[in-house]
């Protein structure tokens, strides 16, 4: 028998040898078909004739994305806020001459045209801020990252639900085109149970270097990595996390304090999510996601995070849908957008603030674990150290 094998072989190697053109065909790959993208709701949706007085509250670098998506959408801004005057009066001179304009938050929350209220301002200062808002009866939008402790947000959602109002978290990233394609392609079903998530981003971070920014010290893990356990967490919608386990370093080069290398891993009953951050990449800038199905995977990969190419593979063939729009400033648009159609429809809106404290247990529990060296269940830190 031994002997017929090889036999076999032989004649098969002669034959290989005798015609190589042959022996390429049999090892070339098929490829699959190309097949029309899924037709999926990624874009910013806005209601139909609902434009209410909106309210600006802090005025920094962050909110001329703010201002522009609001512009673009033909939203109504009526007065701009900030602790310095002559911030608020710049962001009205470029986008809102007509606004009012004013460093007193007790102005805002009295007039009657304001009826929600965008506050941008740094997390420390902000649940007051909201609390407030939210007993004045507005609706509020909040900025990102929504609190450092858990049982704050949870205090301020119920504030939102006893007051009547609608309280949501600006997760911008949400609606980048490619991270909301992604999304929507997992819930229509199109990927079937998900096995797995891995994101990688390589990029320069070191642009806060003498900003406020560089005084927090999971500034990667914290202010940034949100962006993306929040995308795990809408990708995993329902499922709850058993574990983090993740680290932190300097680059040997970098030039600014905060660590800007990080890594998670977020462990599932039956699905594993990583997370990649090189936050000091001077040469070659990539981001990368990959969800990976039973029925289907789906690839996004750009040389930053407004330039990106999809790819979706199912047993039907391959589609790259072409996207339209970016991360800035239509993440800022959708926010907003789902907020007033939450409104409008008198539901709550998908980014609300109970739906992203399941992301900030993600992401309080890697801060935890790259301080501790040791996997960290999400829920059990509720509060972030005052060093962050």
């Amino acid at each position: 028998m031994l002997t017929h094998w090889r036999e076999i072989c032989n004649r098969e190697m002669a034959m290989s040898k005798s015609h190589p053109e042959k022996q390429a065909k049999r090892e070339r790959p098929v490829r699959p078909p190309r097949v029309a993208a899924p037709l999926l709701s990624y874009r910013p949706r806005d209601p139909k004739r609902y434009r209410p007085g909106i309210a600006l509250v802090g005025c920094g670098g962050i909110t001329k994305w703010h201002l522009t998506a609001y512009k673009n959408a033909g939203y109504n801004v009526v007065a701009l806020c900030d602790v310095v005057q002559a911030r608020a009066e710049k962001r009205r001179d470029e986008f809102y001459p007509e606004a009012f304009a004013t460093d007193s938050f007790h102005d805002v929350l009295a007039r009657d045209d304001v009826e929600v209220v965008d506050i941008s301002t740094h997390p420390p200062v902000r649940p007051p801020l909201l609390e407030a808002a939210l007993r004045a009866k507005k609706h509020v939008l909040s900025q990102k990252p929504f609190v450092v402790d858990l049982d704050t947000g949870q205090r301020l959602a119920d504030l939102a639900d006893e007051m009547g109002v609608r309280l949501a978290v600006n997760q911008n990233a949400r609606w980048a085109p490619h991270f909301s394609y992604i999304r929507e392609a997992v819930r229509a079903g199109l990927l079937g149970t998900i096995d797995a998530i891995h994101c990688d981003v390589h990029w320069d971070h070191s642009w806060v270097k003498g900003t406020v920014f560089e005084s927090i010290r999971h500034l990667i893990l914290y202010d940034f990595a949100i962006h993306w356990f929040d995308f795990v967490t809408t990708v995993m919608h329902g499922s709850s996390a058993h574990r983090v386990y993740a680290s932190m370093a300097r680059s040997a080069t970098q030039t600014i304090a905060p660590p800007l290398l990080a890594q998670a891993l977020v462990e599932y009953e039956a699905t594993q999510a990583t997370l990649i951050f090189d936050g000091y990449t001077r040469f070659d800038r990539l981001d990368r996601t990959l969800v990976v199905g039973n029925h289907g995977a789906i690839r996004s990969e750009g040389p930053t995070t407004e330039h990106q190419r999809v790819e979706l593979a199912t047993i039907d063939g391959i589609a790259r849908p072409k996207l339209k729009g970016s991360w800035f400033p239509d993440g800022f648009h959708g926010t907003m957008a789902e907020l007033l159609s939450a409104i409008v429809e008198n539901r709550e809106p998908s980014n609300s603030a109970r739906n992203n404290l399941a992301s900030l247990e993600l992401c309080f529990a890697a801060v935890a674990s790259a301080e501790r060296g040791e996997p960290v269940k999400p829920g059990s830190v509720r509060r972030l150290p005052e060093d962050v």
